[in-house]
This record gives C-alpha cells, structure tokens and sequence, in this order.
C-alpha cells in the first residue's frame, strides 16, 4: 500500500502503532490503544456505530520482520474489483485487451450491444494479428518493452489497415479499423500480481493495452504541421525558383509523395501576372520537382496545358480540386500526362492554382501513390491555404526581380557601353557579380588626348540608387565638357548635391525620398599623356593604388574629401600623380579597400605582375577575390598610361608679332600633309590655327604656342600666357571683326578653352574620316 497503515499489531495482535487516522475512526488516543489487542479494540466500546451504519472494510498485509499492517478499504473490495471489471469488459466502448506474456489475448471487452461470443473468439490470438497492424514488428517490440521493463506505454500511434487483419468483421467489438487506413493510438500497462509490501517486484502476469482510433487528430495533426511547415520555411528568400523549391521540401514526404510546382514564364522575368482565368496557350515552366519516381519531364522544362485536363480546369475556375486517378483518367485529350501517371502508380492528385488579388502565377500538383493514404475533401482547404502563402511569396520575389530587372537596365545604360581607347591610355574595368548596383565609373575623352578616368558609389540601394546613379553621372560628363580642372570638377559636383539633398527636402512628405540623406562619393583624375601625370581629387571615395612598371605598388597621396551630400566640407584639393610610361592606375569600390592599401591584399598580389593585358589583370584579381556577400557588384577600373607617340603630334613656338599666323599656317600644312590629311579638313584646319593665332597675338600674351594632335580627331591648341577669356561674338553685316570664333565654331566640331595657372589654352575638334585617321 502507498499510504502508511492505521495501525500497526505485532505477531500476537497487540498494538504497537496507532495513527491519528485511527483515533479519528475508532475514538481511542494512541496513548490508550497502545498495548491493547486489535481485536479487544474492534469488539470493546472504542468503536461505536449505528445499526444501520455498514462495517468499515479493513485490509491487512504484512510488513517487515512479523509485524502486521492494518489499512481502511471503506467497503468490499473484491467487490468494488469485480464492478469495476465488468464496467470495463462488458460495459466500455473503450477497446481494452488483457494479454498473457506471450502478448496472447486471454480476456477482450466487450462494447455493449454486441454477444460474449465475439471476445471469446479473440482468445489465444497474438495481439498483433488482430487489427491489421502495418508494422507488426513495431507493436511487438512495444508491447515487450513495457512487459520487460514495467514502464507503461502512454499512446503510442500505430497505423493499421483492415484488409491485413485477421479478426476483421462487421462487429465493432472486433477492431476499431474501418475499411481504410487507421491510427490507432495503443497504451499499454504491465500487470503484476505482488504478495504483501515485501513483494516489490511482484509476478508478471501479462499486459492490459487498450487502443483508440485517433485518425482524425492524427490527419488533423498532419495538416495543422503541414501548414505551419509552408508558413515557417517558404518564401525566406526573394528568388522565384528557390521559393518553389522550399514549397516541395516542406511538402514532401510529410504530406505528399511526389510535389510539382509550375509557373508562369513571365514571371522570372519580373511581368506582372495576367488576371485569370487563364489561356491554355501560356507557357508554364516547371520551377520545382520532388519526390520518386523521377520527374518525366525536368525542372527547367516549359509546357502548354492540354484543354480537357484538370490541370487546365484547375487554373479556368481558379479552384482547387481532388482527382481521384482512377480509371481512363484523360488519356483521350493527353494520353503522355496519363501514361506517366500510371507509371508512377499515383492514386489521387491534389491541384491548388497559385493566385494573388485574381492574377495566375502557377500550379500546384500533389500525388499520392502506392500505399500511402489517398488525399481526401478534408486536403482541399490545405491545399488552398498552401497555394495562397506560397503565391505570395512567389509574387514578393517577382517583384524583387521586377525592380532588380529595372535598376539593372537602367544601370546599363548609364555606365559606358564601349570604352574610348586612345593611343596614350588602355582600360579595363570588372564588375563583381551580383546584385548590388550601388557602384558606378566612367572614362571620359577629354580635349589634348588627355583621359578622365571616374569612379563613384551611392548608398542607396534598388531604383532610387539608380536613379541617384544616374543624376551624379550626367552631373560629373556635363561639368567634364567644361574641361574643369578635377578639384574644380568635385567642387561642382558637391553643389550638385546639396541641389539635389534640396530637391528631396521639398518632396511631398508620402514620398519615399522625403528628407533622406544623399551620402555617395566620387573621385574624378585625369591623365595627360604629354606631361606622365595624373590629377586627382576625391569626395569621399579612396585613393587610386598606382601600380610601377616594375610591380612596385602604392596608394596614391590625395586628401580625400568629406562624402557628397554631407552637411559640412572643406576646400577640395587635388594631387598630382607621377606615372611613368606603362604604370597601372587601379580606381575601385570602397568595399575593395582592404583588399588593395594592404601590403599583401589580394589587389596587389593580383597586379604583382603588371605587363599582362588588361583583361588577365581583371581575371586575376576576380580570382583573388574573396567570394564574400559584400563584395558583390563592386567596380574595379585599370589604367594603363602611355607617353603620347612622337608621330602622333607636333609643337611649336610662335612669334608674338603679325608673322605669326602665316608661320602658323605653314607648319600646320606641312604636318597634314606628312599625315595624309588634305581636302576640306586640311583647309578648315588651316583656317582655324589662322584665327586661333591672330586672337593669341592680339589679345594674348607671349608666349604663344601652337600644338597639332592627331588623335581620334584633330586638335588644335593655342596656348598664350593670358587668362583674358575669349567669347563669341556676333559681328554685323560691316563689321571688319569680330567673326573668328564664329567661323571656328562652324568648321570645328567642338571647341573651348581650359585654363592654367600660367594662362590659358583654346583648342578645337575636328572630326576626321575613317581615311584620315
């Protein structure tokens, strides 16, 4: 007995123990009970009753050495046992069966309504046999461990199928399986037959298990699992494919043997999708596939539906369905889909249309096959529950790649299409894959055959980094055909942004780019090929890395700017690089700067061998590249400089004096003439130098020098000591002057003048033909 006795006697009945529990029974201190006989206390006064009252039960068992104990059992309990087991065996719906230790039925209930007969006729059978059991061996193995071990076995499921029973029949009493696949939840306890407290382990007579149908928690169970699966593991990522494919992972095996999701092709490419119902001309790729046998057609494949089919009813209605596939199925309107079916022995499908706000995105096709458990109405529901989270994931990464196909279009146009090359300077740039468009470089041709080389990033990300991409790059080529000097450059473009930081401040409050910080940087150098050097300023991007003919590598020395778009800044500055014929120049993203100010970055390691072509030094670095996350989309542009060829040009001194023009003229014919240069452009070229020089000497200062370049075009270039600016002038029908940078303007293609510190320099562009050049 668990709890302590009411009285303990020793071997000749007398009282050696006496709990208060006693004295509330039977009205006796333990003080005058102690020593007494047990039986002169039951028969004496101490224990008054009534004679209607019954006689309190008692239960007495021995305990250690020869003492007794004597516990209350308020009643009979041979008869309360009995009541007890008959409203068990003969009174329960609750299956219950009383098996030997050969796991052997030797008592069954019996529900009520039903004969003995039926019980009796379970007698002797292993309790395995008796329902069908899928996994016998499991059920055994079960029931010996609680019969080895005594520790009960609380619903434990089992599945079970009536057509494998031996004891299956129309009577209930027989096996709570109906006629398809069950769970049944079994809970098994050992029985022990013990002989007093000294008895502890007692004599194993065998096990009481009773069984419970529980296939509807259980399919409710699977569902609810089911669900929970889509909503935790589906659409954690913004990539069409890699959604689909998490939705046949969560899918199957748990819930179906074979999973097929199939969308709309358009949608990889970021189109909106069209509102149902829809044709059954529009292309359907299969995005993703699992399960056995394998797949007929492969992930990747595209296929029209067949009218007539469920799968083409499924996206007209927009509803999802059960198909049984049974029977002819549609071998008459699509015999291939049949046969692939029947091969795989499928026995139910389960369609569910992806659809969000009434546009299509896919399909949804569940299988069943073999043994497992056909879908049923109860999986519509699930089915659509599933399709709907699944479509909006689908559509959240369609639209991803919506925007991400805009930006990256747009990023395409604004970054240059086709390198200029020139004779004194080759580039080459790599863009890291991936899909950051937050980077953006340029060349840009400047007049002396002189070379601007730009790099810059924007902190934003998606369409507005674009956009703000594009506003910096048009600002920076606008100010380049100004031909500023780069620090003045980068101080325009500082103007530019504050404008632009202006501009979004006066936004209406519901726009996204109300009041949000512009923060992006940019670092302009250009390159003359007549001087070897390179003049740099920065606002906030890092020093380029100068890379010697001999390997030698270093960071350029430039004072780098605060970012565009900061609220404070300083004077900008500009550095004046050296760099030697065959040099490399390495302007990059910042997320590259650990990888090239390092001694040993991976950069300089990559250009440690600079006489490479421009193309293998940009392999070599993207393969000395970390593969990391936040290098994606990052710009790497190379430079290599060259002296301007001596054939390539010619340079002279002029006389300050009326002489001076028709000097001019001279040398120039004679040039265009060693050059093959003649005809119209020959006479232009001529001309303009006439009116360059006599401007120079009029109104310049000496020296005057004259500068011929043949080049993508042809270059003239007066250089005098004055900074007086010259302008265009529009003189009258009998003005005598005033008409020379008007004609200049007609005859060249493009013309300017760019300032020094020691003076100026107007220069012009001719276009020449593809014979002259």
């Amino acid at each position: 007995m668990a709890e302590a006795p009411l009285v303990v006697v020793d071997s000749s009945g007398v009282i050696t123990g006496w709990s208060s529990g006693a004295e509330q029974r039977f009205g006796l201190s333990a003080a005058d009970a102690a020593g007494r006989p047990f039986a002169h206390v039951l028969a004496g006064q101490a224990w008054r009753r009534t004679p209607d009252e019954a006689v309190p039960g008692l239960w007495v068992e021995p305990l250690a050495g020869t003492d007794w104990g004597i516990w209350a059992s308020d009643g009979d309990v041979g008869a309360v046992g009995q009541a007890l087991l008959d409203m068990m065996f003969l009174q329960s719906y609750l299956p219950v069966r009383v098996l030997d230790t050969e796991l052997r039925v030797t008592r069954a209930s019996v529900p009520p309504g039903t004969g003995s007969h039926e019980a009796d006729g379970l007698r002797g059978r292993l309790f395995t046999e008796l329902c069908g059991f899928e996994e016998p061996d499991a059920v055994d193995a079960f029931l010996r461990e609680v019969l080895d071990t005594g520790v009960p076995g609380i619903r434990r499921v089992f599945h079970a199928r009536p057509d494998a029973a031996k004891d299956d029949g129309p009577h209930p009493g027989q096996c709570p399986v109906p006629a398809e696949r069950r769970s049944l939840s079994v809970t098994a306890l050992r029985l022990e037959e013990r002989r007093g407290e000294q008895d502890r382990e007692g004599t194993v007579l065998g096990i009481a298990a009773s069984m419970i149908d529980v296939t509807d928690e259980t399919r409710l169970r699977r569902r609810e699992s089911t669900l929970t699966g889509v909503r935790e593991n589906v659409g954690t990522t913004l990539d069409i494919e890699t959604t689909c494919h998490e939705l046949v992972d969560a899918l199957v095996p748990a819930y179906a043997d074979v999973g097929v999701v199939e969308i709309v092709e358009s949608l990889l490419r970021g189109e909106a999708p069209q509102p149902g119902p829809m044709l059954g001309d529009v292309p359907l790729r299969r995005a993703a596939y699992k399960g056995l046998p394998p797949p007929a057609r492969r992930v990747g494949d595209i296929r029209t539906l067949v009218d007539g089919t469920p799968y083409q009813q499924a996206l007209s209605d927009l509803r999802a369905r059960l198909v049984p596939l049974t029977g002819g199925l549609w071998a008459d309107v699509d015999p291939a889909q049949a046969r692939v079916i029947r091969a795989a022995g499928s026995h139910t499908l389960l369609l569910a249309p992806l659809t969000l706000h009434g546009g299509v995105l896919g399909l949804v096709s569940l299988y069943r096959s073999g043994d497992s458990e056909p879908f049923t109405e109860d999986d519509i529901p699930v089915a659509a529950a599933v399709a709907s989270r699944a479509a909006l994931g689908i559509d959240n990464a369609r639209r991803y790649v919506h925007e991400y196909t805009v930006v990256s279009a747009l990023r395409r146009a604004l970054l240059p299409q086709r390198q200029a090359q020139q004779p004194a300077v080759r580039t080459e740039h790599l863009v890291l894959p991936g899909r950051d468009g937050t980077n953006w470089f340029d060349t840009i041709s400047l007049p002396g055959a002189r070379t601007a080389l730009v790099i810059g990033e924007v902190s934003e990300h998606g369409i507005h980094a674009a956009t703000a991409l594009g506003q910096l790059r048009t600002v920076v080529q606008a100010l380049a055909a100004l031909d500023l000097e780069p620090d003045e450059l980068i101080a325009r473009v500082y103007d530019s942004a504050a404008m632009l930081m202006q501009e979004r401040n006066q936004l209406p409050p519901e726009d996204p780019l109300h009041r949000r910080p512009l923060a992006a940087s940019c670092l302009y150098a250009v390159y003359d090929p007549f001087s070897e050097t390179c003049v740099v300023a920065s606002a906030g991007h890092p020093a380029p890395l100068v890379i010697a003919p001999d390997g030698t590598a270093s960071v350029a020395d430039v004072q780098v700017g605060p970012l565009l778009g900061a609220e404070e800044r300083g004077p900008v500055a500009a550095a004046t690089v050296p760099l030697r014929e065959g040099s490399l120049l390495a302007l990059y993203s910042s997320v590259l700067r650990d990888h090239a100010e390092p001694s040993s970055g991976a950069l300089r390691r990559a250009f440690a061998d600079p006489d490479r072509p421009l193309s293998r030094l940009c392999e070599a670095a993207a393969a000395a590249l970390p593969d990391a996350p936040g290098l994606q989309g990052a710009v790497l542009l190379l430079a290599r400089t060259r002296a301007m060829p001596p054939d390539r040009f010619a340079a002279w001194e002029l006389p300050h004096d009326t002489s001076a023009p028709a000097t001019a003229r001279h040398l120039v014919a004679e040039r265009l003439a060693a050059w093959n240069v003649g005809g119209e452009t020959g006479e232009a070229t001529e001309l303009i130098v006439s009116e360059l020089v006599t401007n120079a000497v009029r109104y310049g200062s000496p020296p005057v020098r004259l500068r011929l370049i043949l080049n993508r075009g042809l270059t003239c270039e007066i250089w005098d000591s004055s900074t007086t600016a010259p302008h265009m002038k529009y003189a009258g029908a009998v003005d005598e002057s005033g008409r020379g940078l008007f004609i200049i303007s007609q005859l060249a293609t493009l013309w300017g003048t760019r300032y020094a510190p020691q003076g100026k320099t107007v220069w012009s562009e001719q276009t020449l033909s593809p014979d002259e050049e």
